[in-house]
């Protein structure tokens, strides 16, 4: 797992530096262990005031880490004691996955935080807090998790265990398997174990399995031994050793006076880097400000370019090569999987000669030639209080400017900016955690509220975690204090977003052309009569949900997709969806379910689920939803809460659905036509609470229907003329068989499609399909098989 020579080294530097160094700075570790051992009790009276006093000597470990997790566990505690008692209880229960209860903790945190959050943006219980808990309730068993820093120790010791940003499951366990090795290594070295022991008060904890002092290691490995020994990875670079063009902040300062030098674009361009924090990728800047990633490139190295010749400053050279940007820029590779992108990062003296300038007439953002304030924002939407599901596309819903309690929104200015025309990212905040909606300012704010339509429903929603995973999003204002309701965004991270969202929302209104289709193209596709194919489209347009069931070979399928056709004059593929049931099918994939997503389980929605949401975007347009095999599933398994909302009474009607709480219904113009075989003895009926809500229509062999007969005066075959003749005496002595009856006669489809007919053809249709179907109907009449064998091989002779 490790490089030997790394380790002993590791190890070596260590513990020399263990008593002057490590212990005096680290010690509180083994007394923050000691300290909650002595005092945690979880079925105490006062469970609050125990963890408080559990808790008292942990300090950097829970104050200053993550932004205080331990003081809002103890304010949970103090207004839910019980429930943190529970979430205690499970997470030290031994007899469970340990990451299924760090999770679990995580999930309850976010729970109370919506209860008790009283404003708070976070709850901060994440894997570093959660595992410090666990750490000091099992000192012999666990350790501190913290990314960065196994990530680190793990590089420096050459580790086989690889640490990827996001991957929570995969992480904690290969830092369980990390520390667990490293720690069977520290039990070899009796001097450091006696070194600890020497150390050792009455308030510290003894540490007999060296859990701590692994811990500590990995500390100091990833902290301190990487600055000693190797330089890192991602270390800035050039060094002041290997290039510095030696401007001081003076003279920073009056290169930024001189206009020869610093124009208005490259002011924009230092301008943009200042306000991004001193550090950014050009895409980041592009993202944020506007322009191109190339403007943040060229110009960048146009203006070290002006510089050197003004200065005579040194120009640094790497590999027989002049590099431009160093004159200006420190940098780095980005955190990100692409080749070539680097972060850049301001020389320490131009930062300070930029922050003593007056940049206030520079442009911050690209100025629209409309105006010069933004026109895209993001609104959050609190599930437990309101929902962009609840409503429809085209519902403007009113958003007021005060609070209940009369105090002004977080971020009033936001309100007062925002126009009529205005394009919104729609967002629902815990449970959901996911972009939603798309929507559209109506009216801007009366001094009362803003108004605002919604445009669009997501059918697949974008995670917060993949939206905050983009380093070009990284200086969104949501996502740099996420304490409001309304958020800017600039028209880069606007667009940033729709890209994500297009990706698996393609828009309703592409533009693309359809071909025409009508019952005239139906009637000539499909052997059905014109009288029937009336009745049919009557029954579905009146009972929305309709059953073509039959035997084989009739054209179930073949009839359900040009049937929806019909109906919508066109054939418009993106408003049909085809699913097959089988046994295994279920609510997870039809509605929505947790499925799994590299180390852990992530809400999904299904197939039935995104359909209504894309039908819901359009509701002017009829949307077909075609399900073969309907009868080989579990319905009530399948459609659950849904058995009601297909119903044509209760179409339009919001219910919550089971997984995530929010509102959902099925559009008045959204269409379900099954298919079932009434030939397959190994099915059950379908049972009655489906019944109920579809029409039955039979679809019946079509060989008498115009169609067919035009198709088959077509091929102009005595052969094919004869054989038919025969198919059509089995279907009557089929029909007239009490054990089977007309939903088990040879359909027409079997004959179908031949531009030319042969013998061959023929032979095969009758050997290879009827046949076997007649050996299954008339298992126990062989004698019938065979003769009907005789009769249709005759045709041939």
């Amino acid at each position: 797992m490790f490089n030997n020579s790394y380790l002993t080294d590791a190890i070596a530097c260590y513990k020399k530096d263990f008593i002057q160094m490590q212990w005096p700075n680290e010690k509180y570790k083994w007394e923050a262990v000691k300290c909650f051992q002595d005092n945690w009790d979880v079925n105490a009276a006062d469970f609050a005031d125990m963890l408080t006093r559990s808790l008292a000597k942990t300090y950097n470990l829970l104050v200053s880490m993550n932004n205080f997790p331990g003081k809002m566990i103890e304010g949970f505690a103090k207004a839910a004691p019980e429930e943190v008692r529970a979430m205690y209880l499970a997470l030290f229960d031994e007899t469970q996955d340990v990451i299924s209860r760090i999770l679990a903790f995580k999930d309850q945190a976010g729970i109370l935080l919506e209860k008790y959050g009283n404003d708070a943006a976070q709850h901060y219980q994440y894997e570093n807090a959660i595992t410090t808990y666990l750490w000091l309730r099992y000192p012999d068993k666990y350790y501190i998790y913290k990314y960065s820093e196994v990530k680190n120790a793990a590089a420096e010791l050459g580790c086989d265990l690889s640490f990827r940003k996001g991957h929570y499951g995969e992480n904690l366990r290969n830092f369980y398997a990390f520390y667990n090795a490293l720690c069977e290594e520290l039990k070899k070295e009796d001097e450091l174990r006696r070194m600890l022991k020497s150390q050792l008060t009455e308030t510290c904890y003894p540490d007999p399995e060296l859990r701590t002092l692994t811990m500590d290691l990995g500390f100091y490995i990833s902290r301190f031994y990487s600055q000693r020994n190797r330089a890192s990875a991602d270390e800035w670079w050039p060094k002041a050793e290997d290039y510095d063009p030696g401007i001081t902040v003076q003279e920073w300062k009056c290169l930024l006076a001189d206009e020869e030098v610093f124009n208005e674009s490259s002011l924009e361009i230092m301008k943009r880097m200042l306000d991004y924090g001193g550090k950014a990728t050009c895409t980041q800047l592009s993202v944020k400000y506007g322009e191109s990633p190339n403007f943040y490139n060229a110009g960048s190295s146009a203006l070290a370019k002006r510089i050197t010749e003004k200065t005579g400053c040194p120009v640094w050279q790497q590999d027989g090569s002049t590099k431009w940007w160093p004159t200006l820029y420190i940098g780095k590779k980005a955190g990100t999987d692409e080749e070539g992108v680097y972060i850049w990062k301001l020389r320490e003296e131009l930062e300070a000669a930029l922050k003593e300038t007056d940049l206030s007439q520079i442009s911050l953002y690209v100025v629209s030639q409309e105006e010069d304030e933004p026109h895209y924002w993001w609104l959050n939407a609190n599930p437990n209080i309101w929902s962009f599901s609840d409503l429809a596309v085209g519902e403007v819903q009113s958003y007021t400017l005060y609070n209940e309690n009369g105090n002004k929104r977080r971020i009033f200015q936001n309100f007062l900016d925002a126009k009529a025309g205005n394009f919104i990212i729609g967002y629902e905040s815990y449970p959901v955690k996911q972009v939603v909606a798309i929507c559209k300012v109506t009216a801007e704010q009366d001094g009362e509220q803003i108004y605002f339509e919604k445009v669009e429903g997501l059918s697949a929603p974008i995670d917060y975690l993949t939206l905050k995973a983009c380093p070009e999003l990284a200086r969104m204002e949501y996502f740099v204090n996420q304490q409001g309701s309304l958020f800017k965004l600039t028209k880069g991270e606007f667009d940033f977003i729709m890209d994500m969202i297009r990706e698996n929302n393609p828009s309703a209104f592409s533009g693309q052309r359809t071909e025409p289709y009508t019952k005239e193209n139906f009637l000539e596709e499909v052997y059905m009569t014109e009288a029937k194919y009336n009745r049919l489209v009557s029954v579905l347009l009146r009972k929305k949900n309709i059953i073509l069931q039959g035997a084989p070979g009739v054209g179930k399928t073949f009839a359900a997709k040009r049937l929806a056709y019909s109906i919508m004059g066109e054939k418009d593929e993106s408003r049909v969806e085809f699913v097959q049931f089988h046994q295994n099918y279920s609510y997870e994939d039809f509605i929505m379910g947790y499925k799994p997503e590299g180390d852990s389980f992530a809400l999904k929605y299904g197939i039935f689920y995104r359909f209504c949401q894309k039908a819901a975007n359009n509701p002017d347009k009829d949307y077909f939803f075609i399900i073969d095999e309907i009868n080989r599933g579990n319905m009530s398994k399948i459609f659950g809460e849904l058995l009601m909302l297909i119903e044509k009474d209760y179409r339009g009607t919001k219910t919550a659905l089971a997984y995530n709480g929010l509102s959902f219904s099925v559009p008045e113009r959204v269409h379900i036509i099954g298919m079932m075989n009434t030939a397959d003895r190994s099915l059950a009926m379908i049972d009655y609470a489906l019944r109920r809500r579809f029409s039955f229509f039979e679809m019946e062999p079509g060989f008498e229907s115009e169609g067919f007969v035009k198709y088959q005066n077509a091929l102009n075959s005595e052969l094919f003329d004869s054989l038919i003749g025969k198919i059509t005496e089995l279907n009557k002595e089929i029909t007239a068989d009490r054990s089977l009856g007309k939903g088990f006669c040879i359909g027409h489809s079997y004959f179908c499609g031949m531009k030319a007919c042969t013998a061959e053809k023929l032979l095969e249709i009758v050997d290879f399909d009827v046949l076997p179907m007649l050996e299954e109907y008339w298992f126990d009449d062989l004698d019938k098989v065979q003769r009907w064998e005789n009769i249709l091989h005759g045709v041939f002779q």
